[in-house]
């Protein structure tokens, strides 16, 4: 039953999902991050405009903070935009630029959340974690609905 249920959904997901987001072309971590962080809370298409200001971890961990914070308006949280730039800077400073391989070392950045670095680490570096935002707590509630 569960194998039948992964196997519509990613059908489903090839068929009819989003295929062109920017964070969709070219997967590496600092992508999958940055959007996982942008998209918490937020429309898609505001994450668009914003996604591209900082192309890399070192462009952001260099940022002045006051231009990080200008994407507080669009993102809706100030803290989210500090965090993601202490973030960055600790990732630059502390590890020559390379996002962490291990869950617990990226769970000890700020803002990163078990289900944040399950998807960093699933959609970038091809490891099996759980991921439980609230897409994936949609489609589940609407599953539970519809099998009764």
């Amino acid at each position: 039953m569960v194998y039948s249920f992964s196997r519509r959904l990613v059908r489903w997901h090839q068929q009819s999902g989003r295929h062109e987001l920017p964070w969709q072309l070219n997967v590496f971590p600092y992508r999958v991050w940055i959007s996982e962080i942008m998209l918490q809370q937020t429309l898609v298409s505001a994450v668009i405009l914003y996604f591209q200001r900082f192309p890399g971890i070192d462009c952001l961990a260099k940022a002045d903070v006051d231009e990080v914070l200008y994407l507080c308006p669009g993102l809706r949280y100030c803290s989210r935009a500090r965090n993601l730039h202490k973030a960055a800077k600790t990732i630059s400073e502390d590890m020559d630029d390379i996002i962490p391989d291990k869950i617990e070392e990226l769970m000890a950045l700020p803002w990163i959340g078990r289900s944040t670095a399950g998807a960093i680490l699933s959609l970038s570096m091809g490891q099996s974690h759980p991921i439980l935002d609230d897409n994936v707590k949609r489609i589940l509630c609407r599953y539970k609905v519809l099998a009764g």
